[in-house]
């Protein structure tokens, strides 16, 4: 192991050694769908009492966010459809920025009493026929889950992550500037940070190694190494 990855570093050194801080050239890095929706339940939905659940089906440029949201009295699961302006994550900013493309669908809903449910009911009426907007960004600002700013919904994960070192150790390394929608799975456009990527593979042991294992580059060649499979914890 300690030859492959001398190996595998010595190879990113030959090809990145004039690069220093950020590489400029943008990689894509694909995330599934099962692990975007792990990573809402583990930052958001467990940090927000008011909801229940918050996941989302993704597709060719857009997706469909679904929440469950109970509070004082009401239990209601809601659907939105959302398009992806921005996603910037990095030690110093994690946001994702939608716009809302569809109105708020209610799913289902259930009352503690009939006055609840007529004014519920008034409610959704009066915002989406008579103002002519969607409530959904209004309430979910009231309860700060995000904010809304020029009629963009504001996703700020720092409130989540900010206290998560080993999440802003990875951010220190990766600077993810955008992302695209597919089927199923999210596609983010980043930079690596190369000095803090491979800092722990710079050890005096490694370094002595490059000069030593001039067979290695033979091995680099016929081995194959894939990406790294997240897991949520």
């Amino acid at each position: 192991m300690p030859t492959l990855l001398s190996s595998i570093s010595r190879r990113i050194r030959q090809v990145y050694q004039k690069a220093e801080g950020f590489i400029e050239e943008e990689r894509e890095f694909p995330v599934s769908q099962v692990f975007l929706n792990a990573t809402f339940q583990r930052f958001v939905t467990d940090n927000v009492d008011l909801l229940k659940d918050l996941h989302a089906d993704l597709h060719d440029d857009w997706l469909r966010l679904y929440a469950t949201i109970d509070v004082k009295g009401l239990h209601t699961t809601l659907s939105v459809d959302l398009k992806l302006i921005q996603m910037e994550l990095n030690k110093d900013m994690q946001l994702i920025v939608f716009e809302q493309i569809s109105q708020t669908q209610v799913i289902e809903a259930s009352f503690k009493n009939v006055w609840m449910k007529m004014g519920f009911n008034m409610a959704l009426f009066f915002y989406q026929k008579v103002l002519n907007k969607d409530p959904l960004g209004m309430l979910l600002e009231r309860f700060n889950v995000l904010t809304v700013k020029d009629e963009l919904l504001h996703l700020d994960l720092n409130r989540w992550l900010g206290n998560k070192k080993s999440i802003m150790d990875t951010l220190a390394k990766v600077h993810i500037n955008h992302a695209v929608l597919r089927e199923a799975e999210l596609v983010v456009t980043g930079n690596v940070n190369l000095t803090a990527l491979f800092r722990k593979l710079s050890s005096e042991e490694m370094l002595e190694q490059w000069d030593e294992d001039e067979d290695s580059d033979e091995l680099f060649e016929e081995s194959k190494v894939s990406p790294i499979q997240q897991k949520a914890e």
